[in-house]
């Protein structure tokens, strides 16, 4: 279960309470080379889930805003239920829930889901739940790679190190003024 902080008038309030199979994409590069592809298995009612866009996994790039995709755009969808550990400012519209941490490169929880479970959204409770055996879950957690190893110097090494979630903005935690200041 995630608890969800949501702008709901971003969203079409006929997906505020739904139930929908995972169409998971595990890279951006993954995204990219297949969100278009005519064979796509997917349906209006299905989740779209994107993996490894959070800071360590991707770089913090504008990527939140899935697109819908081109089959089901060409029929007419609008929107669907699209979750991402990636972040995204400004306005879009589209039921999405972003910033999910920790975020997939991490072992977060959105690096368990697999195409076909079953994903429930409710905004009425502000939940969002994977609908998998927690035997399974733990099964699936203890088949996950090692999270990358930082870099051995320089930036990068201390941007692996100190990067916050894309939920606090992923800022450098020595940034972040401490508390009361």
């Amino acid at each position: 279960m995630l608890e969800l902080l949501t702008e709901r008038s971003a969203a079409d309030p006929a997906l505020f309470e739904t139930t929908g199979r995972a169409v998971v994409f595990s890279s951006l590069e993954d995204l990219a080379a297949r969100i278009d592809d005519p064979d796509l298995d997917v349906e209006p009612s299905d989740v779209l889930v994107l993996q490894n866009a959070g800071p360590l996994g991707a770089g913090v790039p504008e990527a939140g805003y899935l697109p819908i995709p081109g089959k089901l755009a060409r029929s007419g969808v609008r929107d669907m239920v699209r979750i991402s550990d990636a972040r995204m400012s400004g306005t879009a519209y589209g039921t999405i829930v972003l910033h999910v941490t920790p975020e997939a490169a991490l072992g977060g929880p959105l690096a368990l889901v697999r195409t076909g479970d079953p994903i429930r959204l409710s905004v009425a409770s502000g939940t969002l739940d994977l609908l998998v055996s927690d035997e399974e879950l733990e099964a699936r957690r203890a088949d996950l790679p090692a999270p990358a190893p930082a870099p051995a110097t320089g930036y990068r090494r201390l941007f692996h190190e100190h990067v916050l979630g894309a939920d606090r903005g992923c800022d450098l935690d020595f940034c972040v003024p401490p508390a009361g200041d």
